[in-house]
């Protein structure tokens, strides 16, 4: 599946659908995500060794690209506050 460019993603405290298939993982930079399809053609990401136990983000559309994955949490760990751990909003 193809990336669209400005893909649409939210701030989710490690929630999957209790039906959703298996999970992979993947590490980015030191950090270690499990990686699991939403059921609506996007991709749930949750942090596994962040400081926030499951917090993560979803992504849509989804890819098969393991490099388009960092991009995306590349992309939310440069949000994070590190003295929180979660994205802070202004």
């Amino acid at each position: 599946m193809e990336k669209r460019e400005g893909s649409d993603w939210a701030a989710l405290p490690g929630i999957a659908p209790d039906d959703a298939e298996p999970a992979a993982q993947l590490e980015c930079d030191g950090e270690i995500f499990e990686l699991r399809p939403d059921g609506l053609g996007g991709t749930h990401y949750a942090w596994l060794n962040g400081p926030n136990p499951g917090y993560g983000f979803t992504t849509s559309p989804t890819s098969d690209n393991p490099e388009e994955h960092r991009t995306n949490i590349r992309g939310f760990l440069s949000m994070i506050d590190p003295e929180t751990g979660y994205i802070e909003e202004d």
